[in-house]
């Protein structure tokens, strides 16, 4: 049941990004006015409903003016394959300016697009929920900057704060990690066409988590006074949005048929246990994509 009327005004930062554009555009199905941050002009969808605001959403006197009047907000924005300073100043530390700005400015509900990549999935752990232990500090730049950020906003009052943890997002864009970036690897370099035929490979259709975004930040999915129901009323509540669990043989041949290449098989320890979303579906929250519909999307966008 819906908490806020469709006419919510949403914030969402990175708004030109592969998870921010379709967010936009799932926001703007659902009625929300939507307030599209980017750096660059003319960088927002181009959709009915959507304004666009360009400035740093890291900058506390823009942040307050974006904010102004808004009942949600979602942030996306992380520089995934930047330097650790990069990500810390801007996943962490400006992600959290702008969660404070959001408290201050009254907003009833902060989604941010968190990852499964906080977790520790080493070999030899089992399935993995949101009460799992979290990664150590040597996990590398992006999962612990993304660890950090998570507790941080555990820590801002005021909003009613969703964790989403995605695995690895499919979908097609240019900035697409899994769809563009890595298969542009795999077609340069051996190298990347490595991998553990068996490790787990979790994933979720971006579409998909668009979808729950949205649903969250307009307030479709209504809080709750249990995590197990929906986002804590006041409180931070993180909540793993998987589509499946494959396995790495899955992706990795999709990707290298679709080249003509050849993958590499390495036999070493590795994660197989499954990433859980019960919490999700108990929201109400279905996934629509399927394995084999994510894939061919991949090959055909590779072809």
């Amino acid at each position: 049941m819906s908490e806020s009327s469709t006419s919510s005004v949403v914030v969402v930062t990175g708004a030109n990004g592969l998870v921010g554009s379709r967010v936009c555009a799932a926001l703007v199905e659902r009625g929300a006015t939507v307030r599209a941050v980017v750096r660059r002009a003319g960088a927002a969808p181009a959709l009915p409903g959507v304004e666009e605001r360009v400035g740093d959403f890291g900058d506390p006197a823009f942040a307050a003016e974006v904010l102004a009047g808004a009942s949600a907000a979602v942030t996306t924005v992380h520089p995934m394959g930047s330097d650790r300073d990069a990500q810390q100043r801007i996943g962490v530390e400006d992600t959290l300016r702008f969660a404070r700005a959001a408290a201050d400015a009254g907003l009833e509900r902060l989604v941010h697009v968190s990852t499964a990549a906080v977790y520790d999935r080493s070999p030899g752990v089992g399935d993995v929920d949101e009460s799992s232990p979290l990664v150590a500090d040597d996990a590398g730049d992006y999962p612990v900057t993304k660890r950090d950020v998570d507790l941080a906003l555990d820590a801002v009052d005021g909003p009613t704060r969703v964790l989403l943890r995605p695995p690895a997002i499919l979908g097609a864009g240019e900035s697409s990690v899994w769809n563009t970036l890595r298969p542009a690897a795999m077609r340069e370099d051996e190298r990347a066409r490595h991998a553990v035929p068996h490790q787990t490979f979790a994933w979720v259709h971006v579409d998909d988590l668009a979808a729950i975004a949205a649903d969250v930040a307009s307030g479709r999915i209504a809080t709750a006074a249990d995590a197990a129901t929906g986002p804590v009323a006041g409180a931070c509540t993180a909540v793993n949005v998987v589509g499946g669990c494959a396995t790495v043989r899955d992706y990795q041949e999709t990707v290298t048929r679709a080249l003509g290449v050849e993958p590499v098989w390495d036999d070493a320890p590795a994660w197989t246990g499954e990433l859980l979303a019960d919490r999700a579906r108990a929201w109400g929250w279905t996934p629509q994509v399927d394995l084999a519909t994510a894939l061919a999307e991949i090959e055909s966008g590779l072809r």
